[in-house]
This record gives C-alpha cells, sequence and structure tokens, in this order.
C-alpha cells in the first residue's frame, strides 16, 4: 500500500460566531500563528488557510470571517466567503461558546441543515466553565439532528485537541498530503504581513478604528544594510481616524510599528525595516473598486 493510499487528507471549514475563537484554535493546531486574533469581532476578514500535517494526516483548515447580518459590502464580502466555503470542503467544525444556543447560532445551525458534508460541533472555552454545564448545551444542539460528534475543547489551553484531531483523522477521506510538511499556511508573505500589521492596530485602538482599517503592503523585495525593508499603507474611513492612527507626536503610529516590526521578524527569520504611511480613503469598505485593490475578491460582493 503506498503512502497516498494510508494518508487521510481534506479541507475543513471552521465556522463560527465573530470571536468565538476559531482564529485561535487554528493557530494553535498548526503551531505558530498563520491567523490574527483580537478580543474585537469581525478580526478574521479573509478565508485564511492553517494546515496540519501528521505522520498519516493533512487537515487544510479554512479559517472563514464570522458569519453575522451584512451591513456593509466588506460585510457582505465576509459572510459570502464564510458560507462559500461549506460547497469545497470535506468536513465542516461549527464552533460555539459554553452557553444556550443564541439567534446568531440559530442562524449559522439552520444554514448547516442544507450541506453534504459531516458537520461536527466544537463547543469551545470549556476551561471557563463547569463540565456539568456542558450537558444540557450538548443536548439543544444534539436535538438539530445536524451533527455528526460535540466535541469540548478549549483553543487556548489545548483541552480536547488531541481528540479532535483523531476525530478529524477519522471523517477525512484517503487522499495525498497536498502541501510540503513544513508548510502551515498558504497565504502568501505580504498578505500574512499586512495581517500583523492589522492585529497590532485592533490591539491598540479603539471603537470604530480598527474595523474603518485596511493595511496594504507596497513593498517587501528590498534589502539594505542587511535588512529587509517593507513598505505599507494603512487606509482609514476619516481624517479624525487618521488622527487616531497616527496619534500625537507620531505615538501611536510607532508603537503599531515597533509590534508590528516584532512579529514580522519573528514571521520571516529575518531583520526589517518597517515604514508606514497613513491614508484616508472615505467609505473604502463600501467601493469594490478599492477591496479589490487591497486583496479582497468582488465578485463575492455581487
Amino acid at each position: 500500500m503506498t503512502d497516498d493510499m494510508k494518508n487521510k487528507s481534506g479541507f475543513v471549514a471552521l465556522l463560527g460566531r465573530p470571536n468565538v475563537g476559531k482564529s485561535t484554535l487554528m493557530n494553535y493546531l498548526v503551531g505558530q500563528k498563520v491567523a490574527i486574533t483580537s478580543s474585537k469581532p469581525q478580526t478574521t476578514r479573509n478565508k485564511i488557510s492553517g494546515i496540519l500535517t501528521t505522520d498519516d494526516m493533512q487537515a487544510v483548515f479554512v479559517d472563514t470571517p464570522g458569519i453575522f447580518k451584512p451591513h456593509l459590502d466588506l460585510d457582505n464580502y465576509m459572510d459570502k466567503a464564510s458560507l462559500s466555503s461549506l460547497n469545497d470542503v470535506d468536513l465542516i467544525l461549527f464552533m460555539v461558546e459554553p452557553e444556550k444556543m443564541g439567534k446568531g447560532d440559530a442562524y449559522i445551525a439552520d444554514l448547516l441543515k442544507k450541506v453534504k458534508v459531516p458537520v461536527l460541533l466544537l463547543i469551545n472555552k470549556v476551561d471557563q466553565v463547569n463540565p456539568n454545564a456542558l450537558l444540557p448545551i450538548i443536548d439543544q444542539y444534539r436535538q438539530l439532528n445536524i451533527f455528526k460528534e460535540f466535541l469540548p475543547v478549549s483553543a487556548t489551553q489545548g483541552i480536547g485537541i488531541s481528540d479532535l484531531i483523531q476525530v478529524l483523522h477519522q471523517y477525512l477521506p484517503v487522499g495525498p498530503k497536498y502541501y510540503g510538511t513544513d508548510q502551515v499556511t498558504d497565504r502568501p508573505e505580504y498578505f500574512m504581513v499586512a495581517e500583523l500589521i492589522r492585529e497590532q492596530i485592533l490591539n491598540l485602538t479603539a471603537e470604530e478604528v480598527p474595523h474603518a482599517t485596511a493595511v496594504w503592503v507596497e513593498q517587501m523585495n528590498k534589502h539594505e544594510n542587511n535588512k529587509l525593508q517593507i513598505e505599507a499603507t494603512i487606509y482609514v474611513e476619516k481624517s479624525g481616524q487618521k488622527g487616531i492612527i497616527i496619534g500625537k507626536g507620531g505615538k501611536m503610529l510607532k508603537q503599531i510599528g515597533i509590534n508590528s516590526r516584532r512579529q514580522i521578524e519573528d514571521l520571516l527569520g529575518e531583520k526589517v525595516n518597517l515604514h508606514l504611511w497613513v491614508k484616508v480613503q472615505h467609505n473604502w469598505r463600501s467601493d469594490p473598486r478599492f477591496l479589490k485593490q487591497v486583496g479582497y475578491n468582488p465578485k463575492d460582493l455581487s
């Protein structure tokens, strides 16, 4: 029997409401950061693939934006990016918090009734509740007759992750390894760099500023004095937001740059000079042409 005939492989969609912990779980599974995390909702904007490879399995995780009711073109993009993943995968992981099913989870569960691939329920953040509290939650979801398995996990503490990996092996089909054994994401480096900068904006600013921000890497292919030169533009929608990003005397922008550079150097494994600019692009979240320019596919907006 060849290695491919022994190996299990496939594509796994991670679905759930915003801020439920999907990116944290994917980062834990692949062993390093491939998706940014934040305490603020709607952190993820693109489908981001993380790749878990073991001796006998390769699972390619598609971390989708959290599904929510759209109000802007960017919201529509995020929602459709989530839903389109249901048509292309071998397995779906629906992640919820350890609490009674609310309207948002019920909305997603209703969508999952229409899919033809196995769906597993992941109850995340179980380190924060008494184990006895999980039984009525599982019973409530069991009544929907959607889920093949019910798996309590903690994406931050690693609880239940080994059980999850065993179940993935059980449900994924026999197939080849699609990526090299040392590859952990299918995203190009410039995308990851832009996301790391956006993560620091999420962490350091408040209110509407983080979600009105887009980051585009203009250049990262020159070396000077043994350092990679990276130039990136931070786009905001209003002049007031630009002022917040820059900060008094440029203090905020400097801190964003310092924090981002550390993360980028860890990612790339080399020294970096990071140059950041801030520009106003009015109402960019509702501008399909601009969304395409900064990496969103306008076909998903129609």
